[in-house]
């Protein structure tokens, strides 16, 4: 309804070959009437990420007034930094889109809880999914990966696959058997793979109530269709911890680890709801980031084969005829700095919002309480004076000079980081080493990819590729 009052754009992509110049798909800078708020809001329903002017992509703090709430968009690494570090315990609530939009699936998981839940079960969860216990995953890592790489020479040279497809069994039975401890299997995996996928299409990118002056939103409609994929993952989970709760779980798995510290510490209250919450929100994130950051990667690898010649002269300098192993990572440069530049030009979470609990202060811009406050790391990697050549795919510039602190900041950013920082890193890293050592991925050509921002960043309608033994 009223859908189209919304802004038109356009997606751009552009391909110089010999001036080694790619621009991988993006929208077009936000043209609306300047004051017509109204008309953003519904441009931010069918797609927010198309309802950024090109003034925006600067370093400033800017705010706004839509039906009577206030929205501070801030884009400086200086305010960055004192929104989620110097003052995050005013600003570490989810926004009511966000909670009202994963509440039904995840409860109070770690993602959006906040207050003592929160400060509770970050230091547990983050102990689980420490840097430290990394390597202790990287054999899942390889080997599952080996797995994809025997199924897809099966199918044979030259086979049409959908790469977000494919990377999302991949990384759904890698984050399965190091969450879960054992192999969920093709059908089960599957299930809740499809159940995220259905349930991130039924949400909407709004919640008006918000906007409408209820400051904690509107409830989630919970249509049948939802609900059916709520239960399809719910069910499995619950299974798997209710084994694990009868001594039937792999001692070395995440959820086992969470089990053995809830008997160690009952005050924690991690019961089977809380523990299929932690679960959840645990799979969620290490499943569905890393599988649309690895799909981003063969997409802006197809189209820009110097620097996959660079990624398979490193691979062969490093690895040889061996299959990479997580020791491997550290020397894997040119591979880590591709992840890092796909993170940059898609962020996985390209919208970090947060809800002011008191009056404040940003910048010079007073804040107002229950007022929106949007960090943007899609606008923010695309700031011209943090990343010159913003728009262009040059992992070099990881290579060359870190980034500015609080200017790149794909899994947040302050105590509330992403927990799973290093296992999401590396997972992404070793599983492109490994793929990209023995098939190359081409997107068809005349294919248009498009962008899409729902709970997370995904080319519309997936990515179809062709499999190209190497």
């Amino acid at each position: 309804m009223l859908s189209w009052l919304a802004a038109e754009t356009q997606t751009i992509e552009t391909l110089d070959s010999p001036r080694k110049r790619f621009e991988p798909a993006h929208p077009s800078y936000y043209s609306g009437k300047p004051g017509n708020q109204l008309q953003r809001l519904l441009t931010a329903r069918r797609d927010f990420l198309s309802i950024w002017r090109q003034s925006d992509h600067k370093e400033v703090v800017n705010a706004v007034t839509l039906l009577g709430r206030q929205i501070i968009a801030v884009n400086s690494p200086e305010a960055i930094k004192y929104v989620v570090a110097t003052r995050h315990e005013n600003f570490e609530r989810k926004t009511p889109q966000m909670r009202r939009a994963l509440e039904y699936l995840l409860g109070d998981g770690l993602f959006i809880s906040d207050g003592e839940t929160w400060k509770q079960r970050r230091p547990l969860v983050a102990d689980i999914v420490h840097k430290h216990r990394v390597p202790a995953f990287g054999d899942i890592m390889k080997n599952t990966s080996l797995e994809l790489v025997e199924r897809w020479n099966r199918l044979g040279d030259g086979a049409s696959v959908n790469a977000l497809y494919e990377m999302a069994g991949l990384t759904a039975e890698i984050i399965s058997r190091s969450v879960f401890g054992n192999d969920l299997g093709e059908e089960r995996a599957g299930m809740v793979t499809d159940g995220f996928t259905s349930y991130q299409s039924l949400i909407d990118s709004i919640n008006i109530g918000y906007f409408l002056g209820f400051d904690d939103g509107l409830p989630l409609f919970k249509t049948p269709t939802l609900r059916r994929s709520v239960k399809r993952i719910h069910r499995i989970i619950d299974q798997v911890i209710e084994d694990h709760l009868a001594g039937k779980g792999d001692d070395n798995s995440m959820v086992e680890l969470l089990v053995r510290r809830q008997k160690r510490n009952p005050e924690l209250k991690l019961d089977v709801v809380a523990l299929r919450n932690e679960a959840a929100t645990i799979f969620m994130a290490g499943h569905e980031t890393t599988a649309a950051t690895l799909t981003w990667a063969w997409y802006l690898l197809s189209k820009a084969p110097w620097v996959e010649e660079a990624v398979h002269a490193e691979i062969e300098e490093v690895c040889g005829g061996n299959v990479p192993t997580v020791a491997d990572v550290p020397k894997l440069k040119w591979c880590t700095a591709v992840i890092e530049e796909t993170l940059r030009l898609y962020p996985p979470v390209p919208i970090l919002a947060r809800q002011a609990k008191q009056a404040d202060r940003i910048g010079n811009l007073d804040v107002k309480p229950a007022s929106l406050v949007m960090i943007v790391p899609w606008v923010l990697h695309r700031t011209p004076s943090l990343f010159p050549n913003p728009h262009l795919f040059k992992p070099e510039r990881f290579i060359e000079k870190r980034p500015v602190p609080y200017s790149y900041i794909p899994f947040a950013s302050g105590p509330r980081i992403c927990p799973g920082l290093q296992f999401g890193l590396t997972e992404a890293i070793l599983c492109l080493a490994v793929l990209a050592q023995r098939f190359r991925l081409r997107v068809p050509e005349g294919h248009r990819v498009e962008p899409v921002s729902r709970l997370t960043l995904r080319p519309r309608g997936g990515l179809p590729v062709t499999l190209h033994r190497r």
